[in-house]
Order: C-alpha cells, then sequence, then structure tokens
C-alpha cells in the first residue's frame, strides 16, 4: 500500500533555515529521506547545520541567499534546478523583528519607528513573496510542488508589542489563502500553498524577551505559559510532523490552510 507520507527524495528548500527551528526542521526531513536544501545570511553557520546533517546521514547542503534579492534567489534557484533538476517543496522560514517596530510596556504607539516597522513587514512578508514568486516557476513546470509558510499566533491575536511583526504574519496567513487559490485555479491542483502557525518557542530571537538569565520566565514569559493549556513552550521537533503532512501526499487535498501548533493557546479563551 502506498506511504502517503513518503518524502524521500523530496527536494526542500527552506529559507531562514539557520534559525533554532530551522535547523531542527531541516535535520527531521534530512534523515527521513528528503534533499534539504538550506538558505540563510549566515554562511558559517548555515555550513555547519548542514555538514552536521550530513553528519547524521541525511543529504543537506547550505547556500548564501537574500530573501529581498530576487536576483540572489534565483540564481539559489537555478543552481539548486542544475544540480537536483527539481524542487518540490519550499518552506518560507525567513523572517524576524526590530526593536523600533515593536512598543515596550513604557512606550505608546507613539514610540513606534515607521521605517523599521516598513523593514519588518518586507522580511517577513515581501521576504516570503520573492521565495514564492523564484520556486513556483519550477513547480508550475513540473506541474507539482507545496509551499508551506510561517505564520504566527500574532496573525490570529494582535498581541501586545509586536506591532509589525504581527501585522506582517498576518499578511502571511492572507497571503497563503491568495496563493492557494491562484496556484490551484491556474496551474492546477497539483501545487498546494499552506501555512504552519508555530505557537511559542524559545528561538535566539525571543529568548531574551521570554526567558531571564538563569532560565526562569520574564513576566512574558509567564503570560504565555498561561495562555497555553499544555503549561509549556513547544520543543522545534514538535513542528516536525505538521511539515512533514503538509508537503507530503498525506494533504493531497489540503491547501489555503494555516495549521496551529501551539499547545492550545489560540484555543483558550480564560
Amino acid at each position: 500500500m502506498e506511504n502517503l507520507f513518503d518524502i524521500k527524495d523530496n527536494v526542500t528548500v527552506i529559507t531562514g533555515g539557520t534559525g533554532v527551528l530551522g535547523r531542527a526542521i531541516a535535520k527531521y526531513l534530512a534523515l527521513n529521506g528528503a534533499k534539504v536544501i538550506i538558505l540563510g545570511r549566515k554562511e558559517d553557520v548555515g555550513n555547519a547545520i548542514a555538514e552536521d546533517i550530513r553528519n547524521a546521514g541525511g543529504t543537506c547542503e547550505f547556500m548564501k541567499t537574500d530573501v529581498m534579492n530576487q536576483e540572489v534567489v534565483q540564481n539559489n534557484c537555478d543552481d539548486i534546478i542544475a544540480k537536483y533538476g527539481k524542487i518540490d517543496t519550499l518552506l518560507n522560514a525567513a523572517g524576524g523583528n526590530m526593536k523600533g517596530a515593536t512598543i515596550a510596556p513604557d512606550q505608546n504607539f507613539f514610540d513606534l519607528e515607521a521605517s523599521q516597522f516598513q523593514t519588518v513587514l518586507s522580511l517577513n512578508l515581501t521576504g516570503t513573496v520573492i521565495p514564492t514568486q523564484v520556486f513556483l516557476k519550477p513547480m508550475v513546470k513540473q506541474g507539482k510542488g507545496s509551499i508551506i509558510n510561517f505564520s504566527s499566533m500574532a496573525a490570529f491575536r494582535p498581541m501586545t508589542r509586536v506591532c509589525g511583526y504581527a501585522a506582517a504574519k498576518a499578511g502571511i496567513s492572507n497571503f497563503t489563502a491568495f496563493m492557494a487559490t491562484e496556484c490551484a485555479k491556474k496551474f492546477g491542483e497539483g501545487i498546494r500553498v499552506n501555512a504552519i502557525a508555530p505557537g511559542f518557542f524559545i528561538t535566539e530571537q525571543n529568548r531574551a524577551l521570554l526567558t531571564n538569565p538563569d532560565g526562569s520566565y520574564t513576566e512574558r514569559g509567564n503570560d504565555v505559559i498561561r495562555q497555553t493549556p499544555f503549561g509549556r513552550m513547544g520543543n522545534p521537533d514538535e513542528l516536525c510532523g505538521t511539515i512533514h503532512y503538509l508537503m507530503s501526499d498525506a494533504s493531497k487535498f489540503v491547501t489555503g490552510t494555516v495549521a496551529v501548533v501551539d499547545g492550545g493557546f489560540n484555543a483558550f479563551a480564560m
């Protein structure tokens, strides 16, 4: 009987793959048979991650990129096609935040820096649009492909502080639904576009916001725990199963969705 979850030889591109979540996902997918290409800015970190995955028995390589530069991303795509002949999955995991696009507890809306707000919008939203535009082309040519974007809890609930990031991630969810329809109507049912919305996971970007130097939770961290029925932060590998599902034929009739992986955070009311 056919294994709907088989991802052997699935050529998988991960933007922003050098972060805590990206590297865990890359290793899981590679050890389950995918051929993983990590795209990122940090060359030393990316090469070290790829080497670790290869040493563990997976197929992985790193390519330096700039998701805001279409020419650079196109060169990445050309190199991948030249080597592997196809692209099956794109994970748009690149993103981030900036201090000026947030509003601290001792600030108000007038302290928001419009230029940094725009930068955060561009990095998260345009930094998803550009790779999608580039890597979608070979998927259309081959008649099959899965694109998985990274949304956020902040897209569902406009949380305090993260003004720019929340706006960008809400845009990601909307863009995901738009592209799902666009691709199905114009390129056929073989092209699927979905998103994953992680709950709270400790990463290098939010570690100082959620935890103290001794590892205990900050006030913000405790707020998250109270809102999460599981009563804890997520572990990076807990995203892997949902991504595996969305990139495999197990989700063949699934497009335009935002899959929530949050320990119940978004479902909790009081």
